[in-house]
């Protein structure tokens, strides 16, 4: 070649690296990547596994050329062939484009790509970490270019064909893009390191960044170690593949100075990660590869200055702090970056404030180890062993990673004693078994924990007639015998698995395969040469990726939700959700409702319970008291003080300052306050001489500190609106001095108060409490602060009606990439409509009632429509509300419906895995505006968060706000003759016509009688019981005639003859039910005065044996039926008359009025009942029920003794609740004008204990007081559970301390009636 042609092919040269340079940027100077890098290489640049003949060769493989055969193909069509290009130098990667070959039906339809720096140790690249395959081509001419979602940094890429056109062969052209990379690196061999000091250190900032790159094969090494002020410290390190950021607090190594977090996994691959540490003002975010973790830091190091920087070693050269390890880094890195600094580089300059010692090179040093991957079941690979049996014995060495706790390792026969080696993983440790004639020779076993992802080493080796097997060299385990026979290596070496049955094969495997990596395998200590096995030049294989560890951590980054453990094989991932509160196959969905009113409506009663206020978001539960006895339904959160606490001045202190704790964390907190409709909580001030807030024109001199967060300053009391600087009675206008706004402010020596509700939500919980004026001689005071209590749930009953097919809501796109679970109630009378849709470019959701019995959960995250049904056996469109609960992740889809079991569909093992999604979210109908629903959908919950429905059908047509109707669905809660009440958010039961109470009417009403007890009903007149009236019966002669009677009672008792009930009429005609002396059941009917009364004797024995019985007795003219517990229902017939004329009265124990009865009865009516009775219910009428919870507006008159008692109790066991319902006794009612009693008060006073001793005296005798003038004009009534008990204090404190019903849960709360 002349100068000229030198000179032309020079500057030709130039022209390229300028335009390839200018290329590089776009208009708006920003880098763009995405040149041809394949289109000018030379033919040598090419390579590939085989070649059709010399014009199929992988040069031409080149996009759009039609040189040769117009591109490359194999010798054969199969899945051993590859393609592979070496683009000089690590280039940056983004985009790859195929071809067919030119003029043929010679095309791929699936390809894997893979990725190295040397031409070895391939890395398979994977879009959404688990997509290995790429899409090809459908035609010879057609281009498909994929641009990578993640650039690949490499000089060497693999093209490995998985599927082609069925009609042709293998045929490929091809090209990348992308631009060159360049960066700076340094090779560390482990006793080297790189020191950097900041000197001058630079003004304090409030953000510092370092970055690097690494690669290394030992899993174990310090990457850097950063010192600052006061000796803190950063270090990162490698630990058994994974990065560990150490954060230390000075010297000390207690757990309260250190830090310590893990991220990553796998990094010995000699892959290249990057590496960055972000200090921010009181957090790190620490990133490895694209995972990112938010650390937050320790007080003292969020003002750390950091000095010096000490990289692949644990110290600097002149530091004299200790070695977090002896482990130094022995890699490569690039890229070392400090605040944008390139340390490496300053390196290079010798620049003063760098120091390098050791060995250190600006290369990176690439040591080749060839494993090799066995991907299936079928996998395994087969070498020659020795060609004639050696008495010399048998030398094996390999090393293996796997995550499978079992898998054959090797395997090989012994000729001459028929015997066979087997040399296998179970349990996670490794164990040898020489078997022959269907017994075991010998059995080995070392080694544990053998799964656990890293590399181990073993080595089978005997001499000497001693056999040993040894795990991880000297710091592993060894395990020896000493066999009666030669154990040497035979002719034919399985790896992994064995041939096919009909092979013909001498190979047999009882265990599973081996699912992992492999290297350095030596048989007689001489290496194989896996290359040469690659080429097919040794032993044979199949299912082998050779030259490559393509083993996945499939735990980093964990798709195990909520805290739960992660747990893995080589295929799959397991996720442990015990004790996190969730469940589903990524422990997503919470297992908890979302509130009390939400397990109220299925059918609970008042207890403590696990609430998930955001049901599948990062909210962890909590367990809180739901009070369920009143018709609205109480949250009841405590703090570490509800008691009332009494303060008095003492020296030195001006103020006096308290703070409360919840028993729930902030979060879950502003969640409750967030969701309920209704939250408030009782502030109590007890004043005598101690001003409370003074004046509104003046600085107030206590205050408190409620809402959100930290709170906010409150200078108005309960009862009085926010920022008011009043108290409830300055609202009233009602205050002790007209002059002040609170009667403390009146500043009396006579003991005042000032309470009342706090019930504005931005204001709440109440923080802390300052009283101001507790320093004065004489000043006295006492506070309580009660629970927080709140009541409604916005979100269960948010609900929209859509009327039309054409209607839909719209709401924003819908973000569930990763993991999605969507939540809902319906009710309609169509027979199909879709419910939720919304839709990506190619992705989608969608649930529908694709009929009138099955629901239908379809998606598409990229691997084709996956659906989930759930047939039900009953219709869907009755107009009753029906659950729906769809959840999709990574491992599954979910549909569940109603209490049907759960309809599962697996997700592909590697398929696409976010979901992605860009148009609005349809509610009630489609973007097509096709198959909408008619209906009512509520309580539509997206991840946690409901959708408000009824804001945003105010404003769209064709669909209302709210939806009536819930009586149809929950109706059947209320029980015993409960009846059904809707409301405009829900439902409740009127319990007026049952003898029962309660929220459902499913709380026994018992009482306890004493001989001398009588309860006695008058009967209203029909129209008077059915309107529920309170006004005086009249009375009523032949009026009221019956022809039919049901009652109903439960008794306990050891009294016989016991007279249960007895009702009479105007015309000395009666009914009586009583124990008779046999202990069996007596009915009496006495329907003809002139006549006997017809007596009914029940079979059942022993009835008065202090047992609980329940007592069903149904009349229909001459036909009586009864039935005692469960016994069968005896039958009896009436002979005579049939009606029950001018029914007069009802009495339940003891008759007084007895003159009229026969013989027979008048003895038991005498003696009365001595027991318990309770659910006395007749026809509709309930005249226990009323004598204890109504006495004054029913009825009803009381004779003797009747105490209230749960002596019929029979609850079952509440399956839902988190533990037995904790019932505190009721304190309603006002506090008086008096000093309060301290119940279990914090008190400064030394006379505490001479106080309590005189509150016990006095309240022994206070109710021995009570228990005798406790009778009321009717008769007495009198209650176990004492509500309200006024007890005393020494004359010094004159006042009750009754801790308000909020305080807690009871059994004798206010009861709601309709």
């Amino acid at each position: 070649m002349d100068i000229w042609s030198k000179r032309l092919q020079f500057w030709g040269i130039i022209a390229q690296i300028t335009l390839l340079l200018f290329s590089s940027y776009g208009s708006t100077g920003e880098e763009v990547c995405d040149s041809p890098l394949v289109s000018n290489l030379l033919p040598s640049s090419f390579r590939s596994s085989s070649q059709l003949s010399n014009s199929h060769g992988p040069g031409f493989a080149k996009l759009n050329r039609r040189e040769g055969a117009g591109g490359w193909s194999p010798l054969s069509s199969d899945s051993f062939q590859w393609l592979e290009v070496d683009l000089g130098g690590r280039t940056k990667i983004t985009a790859v484009a195929t071809q067919g070959r030119y003029g043929s039906s010679d095309w791929l339809t699936a390809y894997l790509l893979m990725f190295s720096d040397t031409g070895h140790n391939w890395k398979q690249y994977r879009q959404e970490d688990s997509i290995g395959a790429f899409p090809g081509n459908s035609n010879a001419d057609s281009v498909v270019q994929h641009t990578l979602q993640q650039p690949v940094v490499a000089r060497y890429l693999r093209l490995i064909p998985l599927d082609w056109n069925p009609n042709g062969r293998i045929g490929l052209r091809l090209e990348t893009y992308g631009c060159p990379y360049i960066s700076d690196v340094m090779s560390f061999d482990g006793d080297s390191s790189l020191v950097y000091r900041l000197s001058p250190r630079p003004r304090q900032m409030a953000r510092e960044t370092i970055s690097l790159k690494f690669k290394t094969l030992r899993n174990s090494g310090i990457l850097l170690h950063a010192e600052g002020q006061s000796e803190h410290s950063l270090t990162l390190e490698l630990v058994k593949g994974k990065l560990l950021l150490l954060l230390q607090q000075g010297r000390t190594t207690s757990p309260e100075s250190q830090r310590l977090v893990s991220l990553g996994s796998l990094l010995d691959d000699q892959h290249w990660h990057h590496v960055a540490v972000e200090r921010h003002s009181s957090h790190l975010n620490l990133t490895v590869d694209r995972s990112t973790q938010w650390v937050q830091l320790p007080a003292k190091l969020t003002h750390w200055d950091l000095q010096q920087l000490s990289v692949g070693a644990g110290r600097g050269h002149s530091s004299q702090r200790p070695v977090v390890s002896n482990r130094n880094f022995h890699g490569c890195l690039e890229n070392l970056l400090y605040n944008g600094l390139t340390l490496i580089d300053l390196a290079k300059q010798k620049d003063q404030r760098v120091t390098v010692a050791g060995s250190v090179t600006f290369s990176c040093a690439e040591p080749v180890s060839i494993a090799m991957t066995f991907t299936s079941p079928k996998s395994f690979l087969w070498l020659p062993g020795a060609t004639e049996p050696s008495s010399a014995g048998v030398s094996v060495g390999l090393q293996f990673r796997t995550w499978n706790k079992a898998g054959l390792l090797l395997t090989f026969e012994l000729p001459k004693q028929g015997g066979v080696v087997w040399l296998y993983l179970s349990k996670s440790r490794l164990h040898l078994h020489i078997h022959r004639a269907g017994r075991a020779l010998l059995e080995l076993t070392t080694g544990s924990a053998l799964n656990d992802g890293q590399w181990h080493s073993v080595e089978l080796y005997s001499r000497r007639g001693r056999l040993t097997i040894s795990v991880d060299g000297d710091e592993g385990a060894t395990a020896h015998a000493s066999p009666s026979f030669p154990v040497p290596m035979g002719s034919h070496l399985f790896f992994g698995g064995c041939l096919a049955e009909d092979s013909g094969q001498e190979c047999s495997n009882p265990f599973n395969v081996f699912q992992g990596c492999m290297r350095l395998l030596t048989l007689d200590n001489q290496p194989v040469d896996l290359i040469m096995v690659q080429q097919r030049l040794l032993g044979n294989y199949s299912d082998l990726q050779i030259d490559m560890c393509g083993i996945i951590d499939r735990c980093s980054p964990s798709r195990c939700e909520h805290g739960s453990s992660c747990s893995q094989s080589w295929s799959t991932f397991h996720c442990n959700c015990s004790s996190s509160g969730y469940s589903g196959a990524t422990c997503h969905s919470s297992i908890y409702e979302q509130s009390c009113e939400a397990y109220r409506h299925k059918g609970n009663t008042s207890g403590y319970y696990y609430i998930d206020v955001d049901g599948s978001g990062p909210i962890r539960p909590q367990m809180i008291y739901c009070n369920m006895t009143e018709a609205k339904t109480w949250m009841v959160i405590q703090h570490n003080n509800t008691e009332l606490t009494r303060v008095r001045s003492s020296q030195g202190k001006n103020q006096h300052s308290v703070h409360f704790e919840y028993t729930s964390e902030e979060e879950q907190l502003v969640g409750i306050i967030s969701q309920s409709e209704h939250c408030e909580q009782e502030l109590v001030y007890h004043c005598r001489r101690s001003r409370l807030l003074n004046t509104p024109e003046g600085s107030p001199l206590s205050w408190w500190v409620g809402g959100p967060g930290a709170g906010r300053v409150q200078t108005y009391w309960g009862g009085a609106p926010p920022g008011s600087q009043q108290c409830a009675c300055g609202l009233q206008e009602n205050c002790i001095d007209p002059k002040h706004y609170c009667n403390c402010d009146a500043d009396h020596t006579e003991w005042a108060n000032d309470s009342g509700l706090l019930t504005h939500k931005e204001t709440l919980p109440v923080r802390s409490v300052v009283l101001g004026d507790v320093q004065r001689p004489g000043s006295e005071g006492a506070y309580r602060v009660g629970p927080l209590r709140c009541y409604g749930d916005k979100n269960f009953w948010n609900a929209a009606f859509f009327d039309k097919e054409t209607s839909y809501l719209h709401f924003p796109t819908f973000h569930g990439e990763l993991s999605a679970d969507i939540s809902f109630l319906f009710k309609t009378t169509s027979s199909s409509g879709v419910f939720l849709e919304n839709l990506g470019i190619k992705d989608f959701i969608r649930i529908e009632l694709s009929s009138s019995t099955e629901v239908l959960f379809s998606f598409d995250v990229g691997n084709g429509p996956l659906e989930v049904r759930v047939e039900a056996s009953i219709p869907l469109n009755d107009n009753r509300w029906h659950r729906v609960h769809a959840e999709r992740n990574v491992k599954e889809a979910s549909l569940r419906l109603d209490d049907l079991p759960a309809a599962t569909q697996e997700a592909p093992a590697d398929g696409h895995i976010h979901l992605q999604l860009n148009s609005q979210l349809f509610i009630g109908g489609t973007a097509s505006r096709q198959k909408g629903f008619r209906g009512c959908i509520r309580s539509l919950q997206l991840n946690g968060l409901t959708l408000d429905l009824e804001e945003r059908a105010k404003i769209t047509p064709g669909v209302r706000p709210g939806c009536p109707g819930h009586c149809s669905s929950y109706g059947s809660l209320c029980q015993n003759h409960g009846r059904c009440v809707e409301r405009p958010k829900g439902f409740s039961c009127d319990c007026s016509l049952s003898a029962y109470t309660g929220a459902f009417c499913n709380r026994e009403v018992s009482g306890s009688f004493k001989s001398g007890t009588s309860v006695s009903y008058t009967f209203k007149e029909p129209y008077e019981l059915n309107r529920n009236s309170s006004t005086l019966p009249s009375s009523i002669y032949s009026d009221m005639t019956l022809r039919a009677e049901n009652i109903s009672l439960s008794f306990r008792t050891s009294q016989s003859p016991a007279l249960l009930l007895y009702i009479s009429s105007y015309y000395r005609e009666y009914l009586a039910v009583l124990v008779n002396r046999h202990d069996k059941l007596e009915v009496r009917y006495k329907l003809d005065s002139s006549r006997e009364a017809e007596v009914l004797r029940s079979r059942v024995r022993s009835l008065a044996n202090g047992q609980l019985h329940t007592v069903t007795i149904s009349r229909l003219a001459d036909t009586v039926s009864v039935q005692i517990d469960q016994n069968a229902r005896e039958h009896f017939n009436l002979t005579f008359d049939v009606e029950f004329n001018a029914v007069k009265s009802l009495v339940l124990g003891r008759v007084h009025d007895s003159g009229d009865l026969d013989p027979e009865l008048a003895r038991p009516a005498s003696l009365g009942f001595t027991g318990c009775l309770s659910s006395v219910h007749f026809n509709s009428v309930s005249p226990l029920k009323a004598a204890l919870l109504h006495p004054d507006s029913s009825p009803v008159i009381i004779t003797g003794p009747l105490a209230q008692s749960s002596c019929g109790s029979s609850t079952s066991a509440n399956p839902y609740a988190a533990e037995t319902t904790h019932h505190l006794s009721d304190q309603s009612g006002s506090v008086g004008t008096g000093q309060p009693l301290v119940n279990a008060i914090r008190s400064d006073s030394a006379l505490i204990g001479g106080v309590i001793a005189v509150v016990i005296f006095v309240t022994v005798s206070a109710l021995a007081i009570m228990a005798r003038f406790l009778y009321r004009r009717k008769g007495t009534f009198q209650s176990q559970e004492v509500k309200g008990v006024k007890r005393e204090d020494s004359p010094e404190l004159p006042f009750n301390s009754q801790a308000n019903s909020q305080n807690g849960p009871s059994e004798s709360q206010k009861e709601y009636f309709i």
